[in-house]
Parts: structure tokens; sequence; C-alpha cells
């Protein structure tokens, strides 16, 4: 679909009593955004069809996007037909990595977070899909294998990677993750609130995904991850927890550069997905380097 495309798929909606202004809204690596207005009121359509190569389907996504309505962490729906969901349009600016460094917006997003992980499950309905990054990591490693990516010759190593930071996650509290804490995931409303968008990777997870994906995507230097970690637990960080928090850390920097090696053979979205998977394979292979150096041993 191209964006003029899209523009004219967000137009022939039957949600609409009168639209006016229609226009395409930057970000975006899996689906086209289109901002509308309509008897005065704005909205943001999001168009995509499921994409089960990285687990997103769009019944689910609505669920979850539902739910967290529902729990005040997301914005209304407004709308929902195959491949298509709308949702209230808030006055706000996504942040950008740069803002995490703030430490009471940091403070902020943590809390949300937390908000998140305890009362979001309550406000679900229906079934919801777990995401372990680990299984991911290795069914997306086989389909790279079967769809002959350009990566093939680093799959062994980073399977063997994996393995080692799974052992090293140990045992896990299940609680609802969103499970891609990129910075522009999170809006901040012209009011100062902080709200989460975005729910196709939505479910059950350890919240150090959560965590330590926010962290990896922010660059966050070690004492802001100290806070971080103190602010949701309630107490410093011990080693233990360091261990296993830096490990997921590393696998959620593996799975983004997996997730763009496989949008390099799959999506047809404008976007240069092999300059991401470079950069984030980049980034893993520093973070990895930095977990093994502290002494793990599988």
């Amino acid at each position: 679909m191209t964006p003029n495309e899209a523009i004219e798929a967000a137009r022939a909606l039957t949600c609409w009593t009168a639209p006016t202004k229609i226009e395409p809204l930057e970000g975006g690596i899996t689906n086209h955004n289109i901002r509308v207005t309509d008897r005065g009121r704005e909205y943001v359509v999001r168009l995509g069809q499921d994409i089960p190569e990285h687990g997103i389907l769009r019944w689910h996504e609505l669920a979850l996007s539902r739910a967290a309505e529902s729990a005040g962490l997301s914005p209304a729906v407004h709308h929902f037909e195959p491949g298509v969901l709308v949702l209230d349009f808030i006055p706000s600016t996504a942040l950008a990595e740069d803002d995490l460094h703030d430490h009471a917006t940091l403070m902020a997003a943590t809390d949300l977070i937390a908000r998140l992980h305890c009362q979001m499950p309550s406000h679900l309905r229906g079934p919801i899909l777990s995401f372990w990054v680990f299984h991911i990591l290795r069914d997306y490693a086989a389909t790279l294998i079967e769809r002959g990516s350009r990566h093939l010759s680093s799959l062994p190593d980073l399977l063997e990677q994996a393995a080692l930071l799974e052992r090293a996650v140990g045992h896990v509290k299940l609680v609802l993750g969103h499970n891609d804490l990129l910075p522009a995931n999170l809006l901040r409303a012209d009011d100062g609130a902080l709200w989460l968008i975005d729910w196709e990777y939505g479910g059950f997870n350890s919240p150090l995904f959560d965590l330590g994906g926010l962290a990896s995507n922010c660059a966050l230097p070690r004492d802001a991850e100290e806070a971080m970690l103190t602010r949701y637990y309630g107490a410093s960080p011990d080693a233990a927890l360091w261990r296993r928090y830096d490990a997921m850390k590393c696998a959620s920097l593996l799975r983004e550069a997996m997730w763009s090696m496989m949008s390099e053979l799959t999506s047809t979205l404008d976007f240069d997905y092999a300059d991401y998977t470079d950069k984030n394979l980049d980034r893993y292979a520093g973070a990895f380097a930095a977990f093994t150096t502290q002494g793990y041993q599988p």
C-alpha cells in the first residue's frame, strides 16, 4: 500500500460522518498511520494486516488496545475492522531517546510501566498471547534460514548467545508487557501526562523485558538504569537482579536486530531495514560483550 493509497483507505472508512483534514503521520515501520479530522474531533487510523512472521495478529492488538484504554494507559478505540484500528488522537509529542535521559521523565515512564504490569491484566478479555523473546529469536532464525537471509553465517553464533542469555535470565514472574518500548511509543500529552501506544507485540512476559528494552532503546547510562530498577522494585538492585536484567537487555537488542533481518525479507514499507539491522547488531554486540566481561558463566 502506497502512502496515497493509505490516505484513500482511511478516507473511505464507514466510521466517519464528514471527514475533512486527512494526512499521514510520521513514524510506524509496520503500519501506515493517518490523522483524520471528523466533526471537529481528531483520530489516528492505523492500517496494517496480520504479520505472522512477527507474531502480529490484529485481533490481539485490538484486545490489548481496549484493555489499555480501560486501564487509562492509551487512547480510546473508536473503530475497528480487519486491517484497521482507529484511535482517538491525543495532542502530544512522541518522546525521543534524549527525553528519557531526564530523571523526572524516566521516573514517570517507569511508573507507567509499573501501572501497565500491575493494573492492565484485570482489564483484559479473551485469549492473550505470551511474548517469550527467546522463542521468538529461535523462530526468527529458522525462518531466516528457510528464506536465505544475508545473515545466515551469523545465526549459529547468535543462537548460541541467545541460549546463554536465556539461562542467565532464569525463572521469571509473568506480567502483561508492552514489549516494544521504543521511546516513540511513549507520548507526552499537552497536559504532561504520559501515554503508551502501539500494542502489536503486547503479551505476558518478564517485567525485565520492558525495563531492559526501554534502557537499551534509549542508551541509558548505568546510573539511570539503577534509578529505574530501584523505582520499579522499591529497592536497589542486587547482583542477581543486575545479571538477569543485563541478560534480558541484551536479548531485547538481539530481538530488535533479528526483527529487522526478517523485515529486510518481508516488509513492503519504504524503510531502510538493512541499515536498521546493522545498527542494532552493533548495539547488541557491544551489550553482549559488556555482559560477558562481567563474569557470567553459563
